[in-house]
């Protein structure tokens, strides 16, 4: 019947949405990564300018008064795609580190090394940003649960995170 149609079509738009979140995400990400070979500053500017522009929006919809819906729909994702934001700044800031104070090694080999580290936290990056995409598709989007029950899974969700990260490389595998 009709109704079957606009529910197999929103989910279509769901999976559509879900693939743009990854692949946005992921650009944003890598652009943000990639640019701290430029001796960090690259990584610098992108978590700057990315942070502010998000803030400037934030302030000026919660301003004129769609506080509640912008906030409610960002709680859910954002712990994952924020995190990544900031772990993707972090890798690419490893990259700049090491060609600025390589230490006793050459630059190349402290690039090196740096690089392994990194590629692995964009690994956690991309794993992040993939659960992120799946939540602001499927979840963060529907309109029906009320603004609180979205602020208690934003909240669960960030305690997840909170925790994973401050557990995370801290097992008997963590480099001494």
């Amino acid at each position: 019947g009709h109704l079957g149609r606009d529910t197999e079509r929103a989910a279509s738009d769901n999976w559509v949405m879900f693939g743009y979140y990854i692949m946005h995400n992921i650009g944003l990400a890598f652009q943000t990564f990639a640019s701290g070979l430029l001796f960090g500053l690259g990584s610098v500017f992108f978590l700057m300018f990315n942070g502010l522009l998000i803030g400037a929006i934030a302030g000026h919809l919660t301003r004129i008064g769609y506080g509640e819906s912008l906030w409610s729909f960002v709680v859910g994702h954002g712990a994952f795609e924020l995190s990544a934001s900031a772990l993707a700044g972090a890798a690419g800031l490893q990259l700049g580190w090491a060609l600025i104070a390589p230490g006793r090694l050459p630059r190349g080999e402290a690039l090196r090394l740096a690089a392994r580290k990194s590629v692995l936290m964009i690994c956690g990056v991309m794993l992040f940003l993939l659960i992120a995409a799946f939540i602001e598709a499927y979840w963060s989007a529907r309109t029906g649960p009320a603004p609180l029950s979205k602020y208690l899974v934003g909240a669960a969700l960030w305690l997840l995170v909170g925790l994973y990260l401050f557990g995370a490389g801290r097992g008997r595998h963590a480099p001494e």
